[in-house]
């Protein structure tokens, strides 16, 4: 069974490439219907990434800031990361099944790129549902 997380807040967790450090930056889960809808749509900052699943593409109307968009497979391995100015509809991709959106410029600086795998630790209310965790590994 896919994962499927509920609202809420958790941490985004990107493995470090070298001496095994990692980022773990603030997370928002958009896992319901009304939560991917509203989005990002109508801020004008966001202090870490917000998680849309399921979700394959994205749209950037109504947004007041240019932004991140990383695709994510089944597994949580980035296929594709793009950079969306507002007013855009981004292309949906076949793979995909969940997406990562951040301030523009942010995901650079965390190290997620294509082949990296993240982890999502969900917060204390908000757990995965279906039996994984998400977390890298798992």
């Amino acid at each position: 069974m896919g994962r499927r997380w509920r609202d809420g807040a958790g941490w985004l967790v990107v493995d470090g490439d070298v001496g095994g450090g990692g980022v773990r930056v603030p997370l928002e889960i958009a896992g319901s219907y009304r939560a991917r809808t509203r989005g990002l749509l109508g801020r004008d900052s966001l202090d870490g990434a917000m998680l849309l699943s399921p979700a394959n593409s994205v749209h950037t109307f109504r947004m007041r800031m240019p932004i991140d968009v990383a695709y994510l497979d089944r597994r949580l391995v980035v296929i594709a990361v793009r950079t969306m100015r507002p007013g855009r509809l981004g292309l949906p991709r076949v793979r995909s099944r969940h997406v990562l959106e951040a301030e523009a410029g942010a995901m650079a600086g965390w190290g997620v790129r294509v082949g990296v795998r993240v982890g999502v630790e969900p917060g204390e209310a908000d757990q995965a549902v279906g039996g994984e965790t998400g977390e890298p590994g798992g």
